[in-house]
């Protein structure tokens, strides 16, 4: 048995069609109802208009990436009780449409960040990078978050007080825009304006106060996914750090250890994002999906490389610093296992994250790490990668 090859598609208005997409090889796609703003229910009229299109072409509605935790519920603002019962009654509808498999998050404010999603690649190719001297010289002198400096050392102060001063007002812009990128597929973005406005929301919750928010949260969704029969898989931090002085809380072996620890159930369970893990130098992304393997229902496969304590860049998928090979072995055995078993769960849905932009797609308009060829090429390796494990194997 093979790994369920999928595809995020952010639905009607990406450039990329589900009949290009067929053409990949992917059989699933990975996709999510953008259009409904955070915090409303999914109607199960919405979730089958959406799976029927992608049925229509021959695929599978695979996985929901991402239902949305509303900021209430992390916080546990005023509305969190009422935003709380729409994210329940969205996973029933998921359900009673037979999606069976929710990726989500529980970053504070910021999804993925980036500083440069412009970088040349030594192929020619463009890919994207984290640098943290340019995120504080963002945060510092840019967003002016109130209290920043205190959370900066002298020496990187500096290197962010120097950085900036190197930018001409076209570099400031872009890094700001940058920084500022929205979810991807919801064409939304903060303002710094509205960002600081969200920070603000957040003063006073601490790191312990965001693990027990999201431990609340887990209480009331885990048992209303068993009884829909929908696999719930948290998303790793990206990067796994705190950002703009905001708690993150899936970043470590640790984390997920306490965040599956806290509600014993399938349906508690663990979307294992490789890049997102990888970025931190003290994660070792073969120990971690050796140790969470029953528990993950999702795969996220991609690479980066490590250039400093908190820089890396976005690498070819067989390159870079994590070792895709001994993940995807791990990974193949737990599936191996599932199916001796007969567990339900045993397909393992895995999309190549991010590729290049390289070829033709330079011409065209994609959200960063979303383009077709680059994500063509990387569920091509990792196919190939996948065959020759289970050759060596001998797993069918």
């Amino acid at each position: 048995m093979a790994f369920e090859q999928t595809w995020r598609w952010f639905g009607p208005h990406d450039p990329i069609t589900l009949k290009e997409i067929k053409q990949t090889g992917a059989t699933g796609i990975v996709t999510a109802l953008h259009h409904v703003p955070t915090g409303d229910v999914w109607s199960r009229d919405e979730i089958m208009k959406r799976k029927t299109a992608i049925e229509a072409e021959g695929l599978r509605w695979s996985v929901v990436e991402s239902l949305p935790v509303h900021e209430d519920i992390k916080q546990r603002g005023a509305l969190a009780t009422s935003y709380l019962e729409n994210f329940m009654e969205s996973l029933r509808n998921l359900g009673r449409c037979g999606i069976d498999v929710v990726c989500y998050n529980f970053m504070p404010v910021l999804d993925w960040s980036r500083t440069d999603l412009n970088v040349q690649f030594r192929d020619g190719s463009v890919t994207t990078k984290f640098d943290a001297t340019a995120f504080a010289a963002f945060d510092l002198f840019l967003l002016r978050r109130p209290a920043a400096e205190r959370e900066y050392s002298e020496v990187k102060f500096k290197a962010a007080k120097e950085f900036f001063d190197s930018l001409d007002e076209e570099r400031k812009h872009r890094l700001v825009r940058t920084v500022l990128l929205g979810f991807p597929g919801s064409g939304e973005a903060y303002t710094l304006e509205t960002l600081r406005a969200a920070l603000q929301k957040y003063q006073g919750v601490t790191e312990n106060d965001l693990r027990r928010h999201l431990q609340e949260f887990l209480r009331a969704v885990v048992p209303v996914a068993g009884e829909a029969g929908v696999l719930l898989a948290i998303h790793p931090d990206d990067p796994p750090w705190s950002l703009l002085g905001l708690p993150r809380i899936v970043s470590s072996a640790a984390d997920i250890r306490q965040i599956l620890g806290a509600i014993e159930s399938p349906n508690n369970g663990l979307t294992l994002c490789t890049g997102s893990f990888g970025a931190g130098r003290k994660n070792n992304l073969a120990a971690i999906a050796e140790e969470f393997a029953p528990r993950i229902s999702f795969i996220h496969l991609r690479n980066v490389k490590r250039s400093h304590e908190e820089n890396f860049l976005e690498d070819n998928h067989l390159d870079g610093d994590i070792d895709l090979y001994q993940v995807m072995k791990t990974l193949l055995l737990e599936q191996q296992k599932r199916e001796n078993s007969g567990r339900n769960d045993r397909r393992m849905p895995m999309r190549p994250d991010h590729g290049h932009l390289m070829l033709d797609d330079m011409k065209k308009n994609f959200y960063p790490g979303y383009s077709l060829y680059g994500r063509m090429r990387a569920l091509a390796e990792l196919r190939g990668m996948e065959l020759g494990i289970r050759r060596a194997l001998g797993i069918a």
